[in-house]
């Protein structure tokens, strides 16, 4: 064991305690509602996956990384590696993938009723649940040469571009097939992440026009009520910055991860740290911003 390195062992053990936590605290109620036969809400289906992924997102990076601290890095082969790795780029890619619908769905919702959205509101919402399941077994699929491009530490094989990832590493071959396919996961990122400020800003002038008409109405009653529908979307506004910016960061040490050789291990620390900030906490986001919602807005927030 290292001894310097003991200190972020315990930080990231911390991180994944406080984040699986407070992951199935969310979680627990929409299993729960599969073995009581409650149909779920649209906008719960889908943070029902999100959670999920969240969750294995934090297992598939930290506790690797965690073994990395301690000391154990041989430890993990070939087939521990490309799991574990291939796991964290679905979950990620799933995580991803339900914000935006969430963002989309709730612009939706909150639409004026003269918007030409409102009448495809009940089709758009049974599609976007739709493919949260479709999502999985896609990402499934286009993240399968990842499983196969990483090697574990004790791979002695020479390779042209091997990229450390901290416990395993990833060897990258110069083809055209190599660059079409990282050029399709650049794409259906920069798609989602587009939706998503879009959408944000859309939410935000749609908030605001109607914060000022609730100060007009309610000026001479001395009353300023916060709609459910108005809590709801400042939730999920708060999730999105939330994500976009981690997810930006993180992107950014991909690069330079990419452009460099030799990464040293506080590198790797706080790209961890970045690519589990938003699943850690992710859930407390959802339970804060809506403990004192009524309880039919969150599963998660109802008494039971």
């Amino acid at each position: 064991m290292v001894p310097e390195n003991l200190p972020m062992g315990i930080l990231f053990f911390s991180l994944t305690a406080v984040g699986i936590l407070g992951n199935w605290s969310v979680l627990l109620p929409y299993i729960l509602s599969v073995f009581t036969g409650k149909s779920l809400m649209p906008k719960d289906q889908i943070l029902r996956h999100l959670i999920l992924a969240n969750s294995l997102v934090i297992i598939s990076r930290v506790i690797p990384h965690i073994m990395v601290q301690l000391g154990l890095r041989y430890l993990l082969g070939d087939l521990l590696c490309k799991l574990t790795l291939y796991s964290n780029r679905v979950a990620r890619a799933i995580s991803l993938h339900c914000t935006c619908l969430l963002s989309c769905f709730q612009a939706i919702t909150i639409s004026p009723s003269n918007s030409r959205w409102i009448k495809f509101k009940h089709t758009l919402s049974k599609y976007m649940v739709r493919s949260c399941s479709l999502s999985w077994l896609v990402h499934l699929l286009l993240n399968t040469k990842t499983a196969i491009d990483v090697i574990g530490p004790d791979t002695s094989k020479n390779f042209t571009k091997k990229i450390k990832l901290g416990y395993c590493s990833a060897f990258v071959a110069s083809n055209t097939v190599t660059v079409l396919r990282l050029s399709l996961h650049c794409f259906i990122d920069g798609l989602y992440l587009g939706l998503m400020v879009w959408t944000s800003d859309f939410m935000m002038r749609i908030l605001y026009r109607h914060k000022i008409q609730l100060q007009h109405i309610h000026s001479a009653h001395h009353s300023l009520r916060v709609s459910p529908e108005d809590r709801a979307t400042k939730t999920i506004l708060t999730l999105v910055c939330t994500f976009v910016l981690s997810y930006s960061m993180s992107f950014i040490l991909v690069i330079y991860t990419v452009a460099f050789d030799n990464i040293s291990l506080w590198i790797i620390n706080i790209f961890t740290l970045l690519d589990t900030f938003f699943p850690t906490f992710c859930p407390f986001i959802l339970i804060r911003n809506n403990k004192s919602a009524p309880k039919k807005d969150f599963p998660c927030c109802r008494r039971r």
